[in-house]
């Protein structure tokens, strides 16, 4: 679809959500297209949250990356009160963990104050929506 037609058709929550999720395979790489997203869904009211959030990202995302944006999605959306979205629920959690840092001695630390939606995605994390690192 161009992006005349998506103009037209997406709301401005929602076209700018999906160019940051676009990002994320962006030579910028994802850390820069996660702080990004961050910054929208901690800016969105409820309904432009619901609004952005209802369609599933398009193509397919490396399972990492979909853990992680699937996490950032839910929490905000708990955060005020509204429904997660179908697509999320479709998203499988990792296979194995995945910890915020390398060091070892941090890993009891991470894996019993990650935030729950991380937690049931498995990445141990210290911070989530709203708090930056």
């Amino acid at each position: 679809m161009s992006t005349y037609v998506l103009s037209r058709v997406l709301s401005i929550p929602a076209r700018e959500f999906k160019e940051a999720v676009r990002a994320l395979s962006g030579p910028a790489g994802a850390s820069f297209a996660f702080a990004d997203i961050h910054s929208l869904l901690s800016k969105f009211t409820p309904g432009e949250l619901r609004d952005a959030v209802a369609a599933a990202p398009e193509g397919e995302l490396p399972p990492f990356i979909a853990n992680y944006l699937s996490a950032m999605v839910e929490t905000a959306c708990a955060k005020h009160g509204i429904a997660v979205p179908e697509w999320i629920r479709r998203v499988p959690p990792l296979e194995e963990p995945a910890f915020g840092s390398t060091l070892a001695s941090l890993r009891l630390h991470l894996l019993t104050h990650s935030p729950a939606a991380f937690r049931r995605r498995n990445i141990f994390i210290d911070s989530s929506l709203g708090d930056r690192v």
